[in-house]
């Protein structure tokens, strides 16, 4: 089933608004934290449907104007049924000049003998910041179910002024790759990718230091962080636990959307 999701945010008198939404069943889109301080726009997707399933089509589209700040936010884990073919979703997103995009969603849960792709493509231009991520969990690790499924891909692009400066691909294929091995999941079960981006020229060497020195101390994970050529960074984590990466994620969310140079 073919499934669409379409928001303009824009940016009046200072505040961040929904201006315009169109959506078809099972989305709707609801504001939140109408009243914070910070003038932003803070919005949840919702869906009747219990995850994706065989054949469903997601296409999800988001504007968001020059100056305006838009936090995007899930309502429950992403489930992605048992499958004879595959489910897709494309997610599209353009930022206006000065524009501010923030999407932690929670964690992917894939059953078995399920085939995602998923598609992200961000367009920026001046003075933008980004942050998106990603959680993958194993499965239903409580009901025994461990890496049942059958393919996970997440492809995430972002342009700057038409130029591809990042490309992300996380592919997973536990029937056709040594999961567990070195240079993959290396024992974890959940993986996590938090990308921090922006065309403000805004240094973030004392983020990277601030957030090793914040998590070196966590036990049962593993993490890394990586500059990028672009002024930002990618952290990728391993864990054993969704809950435990959603929560370090919406915690360096809160930090960066909180900062001086968010606000």
């Amino acid at each position: 089933m073919i499934c669409s999701l379409n928001i303009n945010v824009a940016h009046r008198e200072g505040k961040s608004y929904l201006k315009d939404a169109y959506v078809t069943q099972p989305f709707r889109i609801v504001p939140v934290g109408q009243y914070r301080r910070d003038k932003g726009a803070y919005l949840m997707i919702m869906s009747s449907s219990p995850g994706l399933l065989d054949g469903d089509d997601h296409r999800i589209q988001i504007t968001i104007d020059p100056g305006a700040k838009l936090q995007l936010q899930t309502q429950a884990y992403q489930r992605l049924f048992h499958m004879k073919g595959k489910s897709v979703q494309k997610t599209e997103v353009t930022l206006g000049e000065g524009a501010v995009f923030s999407f932690v969603p929670h964690p992917i849960v894939p059953q078995n003998s399920s085939h995602f792709l998923s598609h992200n493509i961000i367009h920026m231009q001046k003075n933008c910041h980004l942050i998106l991520s990603d959680i993958v969990t194993c499965g239903r690790k409580l009901s025994g179910e461990v890496f049942e499924y059958n393919h996970f891909q997440n492809l995430t692009q972002c342009y700057v002024d038409g130029r591809l400066i990042l490309k992300d691909n996380v592919l997973l294929q536990p029937d056709k790759m040594p999961i567990q091995d070195i240079g993959i999941l290396e024992g974890f079960t959940h993986q996590g990718t938090f990308i921090y981006l922006n065309t403000a020229g805004k240094a973030v060497g004392d983020w990277i230091e601030k957030f090793h020195q914040q998590y070196e101390h966590l036990t049962d994970i593993e993490f890394g962080i990586s500059a990028l050529q672009q002024d930002g960074f990618m952290i990728r984590i391993l864990g054993y636990g969704a809950e435990q990466l959603f929560t370090i994620f919406q915690e360096i969310q809160q930090e960066l959307w909180d900062a001086e140079l968010l606000i």
